[in-house]
C-alpha cells in the first residue's frame, strides 16, 4: 500500500480584490469614496499529490500561479477555497508541529544577518527549531561538508559571494531537518558553477534524508537534474502532472537532429528533411516528427554531405515553451 502523501492540494484557489482606479484626479476623488474591484485569479483549482521522498518540478511562466500555490502549501497565504494537506497538517493552520516539518528557500529573499557572520544566523534557528547545541554543532559541520562551505561559517555574509550566500541560506533554512522542501527559484542568479554545487547538494540531501522536495525553476537545467516528474502551471490552471519524460512525448512529438556537413548548405536544400531551426556555416539543427525519424535520418545520410550527425531531444526550454503556446488542462486536473 502506497504512502500517504507528503503534500497533498486539492482544488486550491486563491483569487485576488483588486481596486480599479482611473488616472484623473475626478477618478481618484471618487475611488476614495467608491470603489470598483475586479478579480484576479491567481491560482484556479490546482490539485496534486507529492509523495514522501519524490523531487517533483513546479513549472510555469511568471506570474503563472508558482509562488502563490507554494504560499498556500506553506501557510503564508490562506487559499479562496480548496484544501491542502503537508507533512499531516493543515498549512494554514500554522501549528508548530507543521513548521518543524516544512522550510521554504526563496531565491530572492533572504534570511542571513548582512553583517554578521552567517553561524550566527544558524545560531538563531537553532534556538526558535530548539535543537540542542551539540545537534546543532553536528548538523552545521554535516551540512556545510555538504555544501563545501567550512571554511565561510564565520565570515560577515557581506563578504561572501552571491553562490556562498545561497549555500548559507540553505544551510540556514535545513538545520532543523524537515521533511518537506518547497525551493522557489533556488539557483536564481547563480552563475554556472554555483547553480552545479546547488542541484547536487539538493539530490543529495534528498538521498541522505529522503526529503520530498517541490522545486520551481526557471533554470530548465535544474528540473532535467533533479526532476523525474514535473507539474506544469500556466495562468493559475494545471496543466501537466506526470513524467518528465512523458512531458516530452506529449508536447514535443519530435526529435532533434544536428547535423555537421562537409559543406555549408542553403536553407532551402535542408528544408525537405525536417523544420530547420538553425543554421551556420556547417551546423543545422533540424526538427523531425517521431514517426518519420528513421526514414528521415537515412535520406539526410544519403542525400546530404554529412560529415557527423546526433539525434536528441529537444531542449526542454523549447518543450515547456510549447506548452504555454498551446495549454492543453491536465487529465483530471
Amino acid at each position: 500500500m502506497r504512502e500517504a502523501p507528503a503534500v497533498l492540494a486539492q482544488d486550491l484557489t486563491k483569487h485576488y480584490q483588486v481596486a480599479l482606479k482611473g488616472e484623473s484626479l475626478l477618478a481618484t476623488l471618487r475611488h476614495f469614496f467608491f470603489r470598483n474591484y475586479r478579480t484576479v485569479k491567481a491560482v484556479e483549482g490546482v490539485s496534486f499529490a507529492v509523495y514522501p521522498g519524490e523531487v517533483v518540478g513546479f513549472l510555469g511562466p511568471n506570474g503563472a500561479g508558482k509562488t502563490t500555490t507554494l504560499k498556500m502549501l506553506t501557510g503564508l497565504i490562506h487559499p479562496t477555497r480548496g484544501q491542502a494537506l503537508v507533512a499531516g497538517h493543515v498549512p494554514w493552520r500554522r501549528e508548530k508541529a507543521f513548521l518543524k516539518k516544512i522550510t521554504l528557500v526563496m531565491g530572492n529573499k533572504q534570511q542571513l544577518i548582512w553583517d554578521l557572520p552567517a553561524v550566527d544566523t544558524f545560531r538563531l534557528n537553532a534556538a526558535i527549531y530548539e535543537i540542542p547545541e551539540a545537534e546543532f554543532r553536528r548538523r552545521v559541520l554535516e551540512l556545510a561538508e555538504m555544501l563545501a562551505l567550512t571554511e565561510k561559517l564565520h565570515q560577515p555574509v557581506r563578504k561572501l559571494s552571491l553562490g556562498e550566500r545561497m549555500k548559507a541560506e540553505l544551510l540556514a533554512a535545513l538545520l532543523h531537518r524537515p521533511q518537506v522542501l518547497f525551493l522557489d527559484e533556488p539557483t536564481l542568479g547563480l552563475d554556472v558553477n554555483a547553480q552545479v554545487a546547488v542541484r547536487e547538494f539538493v539530490r543529495e540531501y534528498n538521498r541522505r534524508f529522503g526529503a520530498t522536495v517541490l522545486l520551481t525553476s526557471h533554470y530548465m537545467a535544474d528540473i532535467a537534474a533533479l526532476c523525474e516528474r514535473v507539474l506544469v502551471i500556466h495562468q493559475g490552471r494545471l496543466l501537466y502532472d506526470g513524467a518528465l519524460e512523458g512531458l516530452l512525448e506529449r508536447f514535443a512529438p519530435y526529435r532533434e537532429v544536428g547535423l555537421t556537413l562537409k559543406a555549408p548548405l542553403p536553407r532551402e536544400a535542408l528544408a525537405p528533411f525536417g523544420e530547420v531551426r538553425e543554421l551556420e556555416g556547417r551546423e543545422a539543427r533540424l526538427l523531425v516528427p517521431r514517426e518519420r525519424l528513421t526514414e528521415r535520418v537515412g535520406e539526410i545520410l544519403n542525400r546530404l554531405p554529412v560529415e557527423d550527425l546526433e539525434v536528441r531531444e529537444p531542449p526542454l526550454e523549447e518543450v515547456i515553451a510549447r506548452v504555454f503556446q498551446n495549454p492543453v488542462p491536465a487529465e483530471g486536473a
